[in-house]
């Protein structure tokens, strides 16, 4: 082989894209989830009072 082919480079791109991608998703989630969530654990702390 005369050319090494860079294909580390192109895996590391891959791997910090999806991760970014999980970033976005999993901000999306508890964005929306949040409110639900907080209300849910306040009517479970009313209701052990």
């Amino acid at each position: 082989m005369l050319f090494h082919p860079r294909e580390k480079g192109q895996g590391l791109v891959e791997y910090a894209f999806i991760l970014v991608l999980v970033a976005i998703v999993v901000i999306a989630v508890l964005t929306l989830m949040g409110p639900i969530v907080g209300n849910m654990f306040s009517k479970v702390n009313s209701n052990l009072d």
